[in-house]
């Protein structure tokens, strides 16, 4: 009302204020419609996360937010009819983003009375989503509607269930309550009733009154639900509205003014009474209302009526009615029949057409609203009661017809809808077991219906499995069906309020209380009634004599319990269900007490009539369905193994229930269940194995469900029953399996499978009992010990080992495999698959290894097994582990590969899966195989007695290989020591050594890798999972089918696959690919494992990491005690050499990884001992061995860890001492310790000097302070030892410091090697460093050169040992190699003998160090590309290889041979070797470098530029960029012009110089580049200083410099020791410079094949007439007149002859490009003739003036000829 209004008519407000009250109090009970609007809510959901909302009206504040009518579309009206029409998952909106918003509406429409129905709404929306000028006709109403909307939270406070029922927890019941709103879902959902609902929905859509006669405009429907006809029988059912009474009795529909044809859009919610009769309906009565108050008319006139019937033949009726109105009051009992009938004498709207539209909707537990199974139910029910005849809509079915009727019902229930089969699921499957188990007897007679209700299960469950995929979980089953035996199945015997024996046991669980509903009450309430007879009587017979004499004996037997008749728990609120002894008002009023008490009958039907309808025949439940399963065939067998673990499971808890309820947990095993029962059991396994073994080709993924279902249900049946009886079951299984092996040309499949059974059976939580690990290996008396479940663990670990027979104990002998049975099957799987000529199975290594790996993993963290005693039996039924793990040394992952210590031929799997080779498998294999039938096996090596040799084996992953070895140390760790000793004891030495290869294997295996390993690893997971994902798009969306994809990897080419590790694996995962029950169902496909977690926190890394160096520690401490151990054995035994140097190499190489502090102390402990208590053993057999152990304490010596640093001096000392004590002389330690250094200063990165210092300091102090040994020579030697250490130290340091300068760098080392001239062990070791140090850089020429030293070095002394022919005789036999290789011979006096102890003492210094030396030189010889020189080092080794008539090794040179010179042939003219620089440093910040010249050698092509760039770089960096200059030209430098404070460096390309005579033996290219001494350097200048004049004043100096050495050397760069220079005259210059002309214009022309445009580039250059200082002016320059220096007549002469030969040479090439030209290029070469014409011409009167002085006869002569001897040019130059 506008303010304006207000203030001008006040008293006309009053009036309207009092009009309004009138108005209020006569209608307020009326509604009409008034304004109506819209709201899409998918856009405010969907947009709520960000708060841009394209608003047109308001701008929005936070949290609150206006909506425009562009964004309000497709909403759909409040009510049920329009979910048909919208479209359910229009766009599927994310709720996860979605925050609190608050809606102000603004926008109201005003509703038309004549346009209310919904095709008008749907028509405004439609309009809405484009805004038109429909809108405009709407009249707009302003208004505000606020409306808050917000996620739900998970548990709601203070919630009310759709039936306005308070949910636990209500803790103030005065709070506003928040309601649970019901869904009507647009797509069925499929979840099984657990709650009591019974609601009915009432909408009322249109009324047609046009062609009524009288007054009815104004019309109202007034809606009751009625329980009789009398109008005080209305209910108070009908949900009230907000701010009304919770319940009415009626309900009113909105008012449309002036309409005679209504629409209505009212919902009404109806609360069914638990128990309809027929007399329940609902009524509708039709109201004119009066708005004016008239005279004598009352405010509501009754235009007509019409009603429902609720019930019609004990069916709920709902859906679309068109109803007739009756205009008079219905006559009596008018409630049972419907409208549609035409009652006599009434009278009805429009002829009794319908003219009424309502729907009526019901959600209910109750009513199942599905005909055949609410014919299923009605027939239980019948029975269950006794009442005939039965009405099920029109049939009515007699006694005598019930029997094929109930049969009938059962196989139809396939046809109802899946939907209410899955909400009434649980009772159907409980009416099923019921027939089961009390079949009923009808007429007198027992009717048994446990076939049929048998196939009904199987086909329910298969119909459920297929049709709700998505709700599997891991193993493929039904999570409905899962949860139906965990939670709701039970024996039909057993019900809550039956006494339950065992204290709070099973019989505490709550059973639904799911609703049926028979034609008259709900059968559910009847359920238990029979039942309790068994249970509250034990003394009924089983079997019924007559019903009379039954009937009697219990009314004799006075403790009749009638208490259980009740099932006892109520609905899901749990209040007890109220019984109520009649239908009448009082079951209203219970229920409107609590709506949660259930009004129902007590038994009416006497209770003779109930015992007659069911006799009490006991069936137990698992015995009839195991005897059903075993008996059925065809179709029904069918889908029973497709869930073959449905009943399986709900075979065992019937079992259990069985045993528990009977009170026989307790029992002995063997008396738990009858011989018939075991027997269908023993049947029923032995053909479901036999399925599996013979479809599992065909039917895959069936056959692996089949599979895990046998063993999962195998593993239950060892807690129930007689374990030999299931050992029995299993080995049948087995049978069948090894049966069909023999024939299977590819057997990996049925394996796998076969490996998944074993591991099922084996996650036995008491699978370490089961194998009877105390008892001895005798046979045993009974195959399982009687003990029950619940003690079973207890069997204590109490007998100790005797001491039988060790080796049975360490073998799959029979003893041991009858023993241990599931332990022996294990192993014996283990065996059979890593054994590497079992064929096929390659891919099954990963899955055996870990089942293995995952048993001893359980065992480890199982608090049991805890105490060391105990798992000492644990592992005494692995000890076999450790014989086969020994028999796949060569087949394990070399991780050693890094260390370079072990070398062997690997043919590395890509992953553990290769293509199988297709042969047939051997009959023993396959016997070894069947697992229980090979014959006796002495060690796991004999199962394969067909081993072929020649096989190369297939080597495991590395992950494969880590788990095999984990398993191994935990057997090593935790079995008996003395048990293992005695073992050890009887093992071979090939054995023993195996087993000390093994454990060097697991060194390396666990070694600890670091933290960056970790974080390399995230990364590279990281790009893999990526990979991963991309394929499996690959294959879902495109190129692969999903079928190949399945076809390919069930043929095991698993190449993309990777298979998930254990704890993600399904059992049914097996190896060749069935893996996938998967069906490319993204929740399950393997990335999602991969790519939830990928990057790792820095926490997580850490954690990795730290796990991981525990892990080392532990690995390496279980190593050293298995080390003692052996050690202990084999001390006494004479073998003991070759086994203790095994020992020291695994303790050596332990002390070569990374290792923790913790770890080193027991080690070097250990070490001490053996050291001392076996002294010959190093100091005599293994001396490698001891040069390794120096090498390796010294590098401790030099550790950050004080601990590390004190144990590994004290060792050192330890070592020489004992070394001292055996000859008074530790030379041998000294060498070795020396040496050590030496490599240790040379190779490793992070070695700290300072601390190694230290560490000999304390050596020293031992020295001083050990008082035996004071008064030898012993502290003496120990000091010039550190002394001399510490002077190799400070070498280091230099070498530190140089760290960045590679030439500075292997200087040095060049003169520590050259300082160790006289110990051939030390020089060599620095020779190796240097070549190391060279290969880095790639300088593979200088690397070769270093080898080719050490060999000489080696061979010198060789030759001093033995004298054998075929040796090289010292180094001059490498003469031909390299010139310098001289400087290796031994001649000097100081040069020690090789016989002196210690001395010549390295693995180099043998003839095979010999032969290793020179292959090393000659790959290095051939990486740098002088094959020549390859060929050289051949020549010192075939003569080594023929003495010992090595085929082999001679076939492989010549192969490398040929290839060298192959090489050579094809790379002519591409090699390149090598640029060579002089470089002259000057200026004292260069220290020793200062006035040094150098000659570099540079890698092929390198501009000066380069070098030049590379030394001011790094020296700039050293001395400071401003301090280093670099002088440009090449002439003599003068020290004093220089500055003192800079650096200068002057850098000159050099060549190669050869002198004449040299020329005819450097032929080739190679014979050019190698052997280099003399470098040569030319330099332009003139006499006045410049450095380029004009011809006849253009003077040029050669520098020739010669080189200490000849390159290629072991260093690359060369001191220059001399130095000469030529200087030219201008004519010798011309001179050269036309003879270079001469010589290119010959190569031209002769070139093979021809070079035309090469040619024309030198023809161009030579008589172009534009060529400046060309040919012509050198002619005319130093030709045009005769010198007037007789000295300069011969080089006068000398050009002229060079000119003649010019212009020869001119006129052949002109001759030769003539032949080469096409016809384009013809004027171009009269052109170039023109103008060689022309200089002939030029040159001809220079070139023909002879000097005459030089013709001059000196002696008479008669022949011309002699006047040119050369003897008269000679004598002329004077």
């Amino acid at each position: 009302m506008r303010r304006s209004f207000v203030l001008q008519n006040k008293e006309k407000l009053e009036k309207l204020k009092s009009q309004a009250d009138q108005f209020c109090q006569r209608l307020g009970k009326y509604r009409m419609p008034f304004a109506w609007t819209a709201i899409h809510l998918m856009n405010i959901v969907s947009s709520a996360g960000s708060l841009e909302r394209d608003s047109t009206e308001v701008e929005i504040s936070t949290g609150e937010r206006k909506g425009s009518w562009s964004e309000r579309r497709n909403s759909s009206i409040v009510g049920r009819r329009s979910l048909e029409r919208t479209t359910s998952g229009d766009d599927a909106c994310n709720l996860t983003s979605f925050r609190p918003a608050t809606l102000t509406v603004t926008n109201f429409f005003k509703q038309e009375g004549d346009r209310l129905s919904d095709e008008d709404l749907y028509k405004f929306l439609a309009d809405m989503r484009r805004p038109s000028s429909v809108l405009r006709r709407l009249r707009p109403i302003t208004a505000q509607l606020k409306i808050d909307i917000s996620p739900a939270p998970e548990n709601p406070h203070y919630c009310l269930t759709p039936e306005l029922l308070q949910v636990k927890l209500y803790p103030d019941s005065r709070v506003r309550p928040t309601r649970e709103i019901l869904e009507f879902p647009a797509r069925d959902v499929y979840v099984p009733n657990t709650t009591y609902r019974n609601l009915l929905y009432i909408y009322p859509q249109s009324l047609n009154f046009a062609n009524r006669q009288g007054s009815a405009r104004n019309i109202t429907v007034k809606v009751q639900f009625m329980y009789g006809e009398d109008p005080s029988n209305a209910m108070p059912v009908i949900f009230g509205k907000s701010s009304c009474s919770e319940f009415s009795k009626e309900a009113y529909t909105a008012v449309v003014y002036h309409n005679r044809s209504p629409d209505f859009h009212e919902e009404i919610k109806v609360k069914l009474p638990a128990t309809l009769t027929d007399h329940h309906h609902l009524l509708f009565t039709f109201y004119h209302v009066s708005c004016q108050q008239k005279q004598n008319t009352p405010l509501e006139t009754p235009v007509g009526y019409t009603w429902i019937p609720m019930l019609q033949n004990g069916r709920l009726k709902t859906g679309q009615f068109c109803l007739p109105v009756s205009l008079e009051k219905p006559p009596q009992a008018y409630s049972v029949l419907s409208p549609e009938v035409p009652l006599p004498g009434m009278k009805w709207v429009d002829n009794h057409k319908g003219v009424f539209n309502v729907e009526v909707v019901t959600v209910s537990s109750i009513h199942t609203q599905d005909p055949y199974l609410d014919k299923f139910f009605a027939l239980v029910n019948a029975l269950d009661e006794h009442m005939f005849p039965v009405r099920i809509g029109d049939m009515r079915i007699m006694e005598n017809n019930l029997e094929n009727e109930l049969k009938s019902s059962i196989s139809a229930l396939n046809s109802s809808q899946l939907e209410p089969v899955v909400r009434f699921l649980h009772l159907l499957l409980d009416k099923l077991i019921l027939l089961v188990v009390r079949p009923p007897v009808i007429a007198g007679q027992i009717v048994n219906l446990g076939q049929a209700s048998f196939e009904a299960m199987a086909s329910i469950i298969n119909r459920l499995h297929k049709n709700l995929e998505g709700n599997h979980d891991q193993h493929g089953r039904n999570s409905l069906l899962s949860s139906y035996i965990y939670y709701v199945f039970r024996l039909p015997n057993t019900y809550p309020n039956s006494p339950s024996p065992g204290p709070g046991g099973l019989g505490g669980s709550v059973h639904y209380a799911t609703m049926a509903r028979s034609a008259v009450r709900p059968a559910s309430l009847n359920l238990n009634r029979s039942r309790s007879l068994s249970n509250s009587n034990p003394d009924i017979s089983g079997t019924p004599t007559s019903p009379d004499d039954e009937v009697r004996s219990i009314i004799g037997s006075k403790g009749l319990d009638r208490s259980n008749s009740w099932v006892n728990t109520g609905g899901p609120k749990a209040a007890p269900w109220g019984s109520n002894p009649s239908p009448s008002a009082e079951s209203t009023q219970a229920m409107d007490r609590s709506c949660n008490r259930m009004s129902s009958h007590t038994e009416t039907s006497s209770f003779l009539q109930t015992l007659t309808g069911r006799l009490p025949t006991k069936k137990l439940f698992h015995e009839e369905l195991a005897l059903q399963w075993v008996v059925c065939s065809g179709s029904v067998r069918e889908s029973a193994l497709q869930q073959a673990w449905f009943f399986f499971e709900l075979m065992v808890k019937s079992m259990v229930h069985h045993l528990y309820f009977n009170d026989k947990l307790d029992a002995p095993r063997k008396s738990r269940f009858p011989e018939r029962f075991m027997d269908d059991i023993a049947a029923l396994v032995s053909t479901i194995a036999s399925d599996i073994v013979s479809r599992f080709q065909k039917d895959t993924e069936m056959v692996e469900r089949l599979n895990t279902s046998l063993a999962f249900f195998l593993n239950d049946l060892l807690s129930v029953m007689d374990r030999g009886f299931v050992f029995s079951l299993i080995k049948t299984c087995y049978k069948q399996v090894s049966s069909k092996l023999y024939s299977l040309p590819n057997p990996s499949v049925l394996v796998s499978l076969r490996l998944d059974f074993l591991r099922i059976v084996c996650s036995h939580e008491h699978y370490v009992t089961l194998n009877l690990p105390c008892s001895l290996l005798t046979p045993p008396a009974s195959p399982s010990p009687s003990v029950s479940s619940a003690t079973s663990q207890s069997s204590g670990f109490s007998t100790n080992v005797q001491d039988q027979k060790i080796a049975n104990m360490f073998e799959l002998s029979v003893p041991f495999r009858q023993q241990h049975y599931l332990a022996g099957l294990v192993l014996t799987e283990l065996a059979v698959i890593v054994d590497p000529d079992a064929e096929g199975l390659f891919g099954l290594h990963k899955k055996v290894i870990n089942m293995v790996h995952n048993l001893l993993s359980s065992h480890d963290s199982d608090p049991r097994y805890s105490d060391p005693q105990t798992k000492a039996r644990v592992a005494m039924l692995y000890l076999p582990l450790i014989g086969i793990i020994m028999e796949t040394v060569p087949q394990l992952y070399d991780f050693t590969e890094t260390h370079n210590q072990r070398g062997r031929p690997i043919c590395i799997a890509t992953d553990d899966y290769e293509s199988e080779s297709g042969s047939m498998i051997s009959q023993t294999v396959a016997m070894a195989i069947a697992g229980t039938s090979v014959p006796q096996l002495t060690r796991p090596g004999s199962f394969l007695l067909t081993s072929s040799s020649g096989r190369q084996h297939t080597t495991f992953s590395a992950e494969s290989s880590r788990s095999l070895l984990i398993c191994l140390l935990w057997v090593l760790k935790n079995a008996d020591e003395t048990v293992l000793q005695k073992w050890f004891t009887d093992l071979s030495v090939l054995q023993l050594n195996r087993l000390l290869d093994l454990l060097y294997l697991c060194v390396s295996c666990f070694e600890y890798k670091g933290k960056k390993v970790f974080e390399r690893m995230n990364s590279l997971t990281f790009k893999k999972s990526k990979d991963m994902r991309a394929k499996l798009e690959e294959a879902i969306l495109g190129s692969i089918g999903a079928r190949q994809e399945m076809v390919r990897r069930s043929r095991g080419q698993l190449g993309m696959y990777t298979i998930p590790s254990p704890s993600e694996r399904s059992p049914s995962g097996s190896a060749f690919g069935s893996q996938e029950n998967l069906r490319w169902r993204k929740d399950m496909t393997h990335w999602r494992q991969n790519t939830e977690k990928l990057d790792k926190s820095r926490a997580e890394i850490e954690h990795e990491a730290l796990i991981d160096g525990n892990l080392a520690t532990e690995a390496n401490l279980i190593i050293l005690d298995t080390l003692e151990i052996v050690v202990q054995t084999v001390s006494v035994t004479e073998s003991k050499e070759s086994i203790l140097g095994g020992v020291l190499k695994v303790l050596l190489h332990s002390m070569a990884c990374n290792q923790s502090a913790v770890y080193l102390q027991h080690c070097f402990a250990t070490q001490r001992a053996l050291v001392s208590k076996f002294p010959e053993l190093l100091f005599e057999e293994e001396t490698e061995q001891c040069a390794d152990l120096c090498l390796r304490l010294l590098r401790h010596c030099s550790s950050s860890i004080s601990t590390i640093r004190s144990h590994a001096s004290a060792s050192l000392y330890l070592l020489m001492r004992q070394n001292f004590e055996i000859g008074n002389n530790f030379a041998r330690v000294k060498m070795q310790v020396t040496m050590s250094l030496s490599s240790l200063v040379g190779t490793s990165q992070n070695f700290n000097e300072e601390f190694l210092r230290r560490s000999l300091k304390t050596i020293l102090t031992y020295a001083e302070e050990d008082l035996e040994l004071r008064e030898t020579t012993f502290p003496d030697q120990v000091q010039d030892l550190v002394f001399n250490l510490h002077m190799i130290l400070s070498d280091t340091v230099k070498m530190k410091e140089h760290q960045e300068d590679p030439e500075m760098l292997i200087d040095l080392m060049y003169r520590i090697a050259k300082g160790y001239q006289t110990s051939p062990d030390l020089r060599l070791t620095w020779l190796q460093n240097m070549a190391g140090k060279h290969s880095e850089r790639s300088n593979h020429a200088e690397a070769a050169q270093c080898l080719v030293h050490s060999a000489a070095l080696v061979a010198e002394y060789l030759s001093m040992l033995e004298d054998r022919k075929y040796l090289p005789v010292g180094c001059v036999t490498f003469q031909n190699i390299s010139s310098n290789v001289l400087e290796e011979s031994a001649v000097s006096d100081d040069v020690v003998s090789p016989d002196e102890e210690g001395i010549c003492s390295g693995k180099y210094f043998t003839e095979s160090g010999l032969v290793g030396l020179l292959e090393q030189a000659a790959a290095s010889f051939s990486m740098a590309g002088m094959y020549e020189a390859v060929n050289e080092v051949y020549k010192v080794l075939i003569p080594i290889h023929e003495a010992n008539r090595d085929a082999k090794k001679l076939s492989t040179i010549h192969g490398k041979l040929q290839e060298a010179f192959s090489k050579i042939v094809h790379q002519d003219g591409k090699r390149m070797f090598g640029t060579y620089f002089r470089v002259g440093f000057y200026g004292t910040k260069f220290g020793d470098l200062d006035e040094q010249e150098f000659v570099y050698k540079e890698p092929a092509i390198t501009k000066l530029a380069e070098i030049s760039h590379r030394l001011e770089g790094f020296y700039g960096e050293r001395f400071g960029e401003d301090v280093v200059e670099v002088i440009k030209d090449s002439n003599p430098v003068d020290k004093c012009k220089l500055d003192p404070n800079k650096a200068y460096i002057q850098i000159t390309y050099v060549e190669p110089y050869f002198d004449t005579y040299e020329m005819k033996d450097r032929i080739t290219y190679f014979d050019k580049n190698y052997n280099l001494r003399r470098f040569m350097y030319c330099t332009p200048f003139t006499l006045d200083g410049r450095a380029h004049g004009e011809l006849h004043e253009q003077f040029k100096r050669k520098t020739i410099l010669t080189t200490s050495h000849a390159f290629p050397y072991i260093k690359t760069r060369v001191n220059v020791t001399h130095k000469e220079e030529i200087i030219l005259t201008p004519i010798e210059v011309a001179i050269e410079d036309m003879q270079k002309k001469t010589q290119e214009l010959a190569f031209a022309t002769h070139q093979d094949p021809a070079d035309p445009k090469m040619l024309q580039m030198v023809l161009q250059g030579s008589v172009g007439t534009t060529v400046n200082q060309g040919p012509l002016e050198v002619a005319q320059v130093f030709l045009s007149e005769i010198p007037s220096d007789p000295k300069l007549f011969r080089h006068h002469n000398k050009l002229r002859l060079c000119f003649k030969d010019f212009t020869k040479r001119c006129e052949d090439a002109l001759r030769k490009n003539k032949s080469l030209i096409g016809p384009d290029q013809k004027e171009y070469q009269r052109e170039l003739e023109r103008n060689y014409h022309r200089l002939k011409e030029a040159l001809q009167p220079l070139i023909n003036r002879k000097i005459p002085q030089l013709y001059k006869a000196v002696l008479p002569v008669t022949c011309h000829r002699d006047s040119f001897s050369r003897m008269s040019l000679r004598k002329m130059d004077l």
